[in-house]
């Protein structure tokens, strides 16, 4: 697994709203059995405004999506099947995102 890799959302539950999840844990620790996510949520799925240094935007798969940052979360390694693509080009923003979570900042 590699780090910012993007996975479908193995929450079948979710996953209409939430169709993906972004690794966000260093590769350092890929011996873990569990690795912490953060969920991407359609744009037009959510009923409240993003804030934006907290909640940044990408597009996959011609989609709108949203990171749900708040909502970081550790899902069993064994449920990320393939990736679908990387958000390397996008790290600034979401490491940003997680400084502001944990921070304020």
């Amino acid at each position: 697994m590699a780090y910012l890799d993007v996975y479908p959302n193995p929450d079948r539950r979710t996953s209409a709203v939430i169709p993906f999840v972004v690794d966000v844990q260093s590769e350092l620790l890929d011996s873990l059995p569990g690795c912490v996510v953060i969920p991407l949520a359609r744009a037009d799925a959510l009923e409240t405004l993003p804030v934006l240094r907290l909640n940044p935007t990408f597009n996959i798969d011609s989609i709108a999506l949203i990171a749900l940052t708040q909502d970081i979360a550790s899902v069993p390694r064994r449920m990320l099947k393939s990736p679908v693509t990387d958000l390397t080009t996008h790290r600034d923003d979401i490491l940003a995102a997680l400084d502001f979570l944990f921070t304020g900042y």
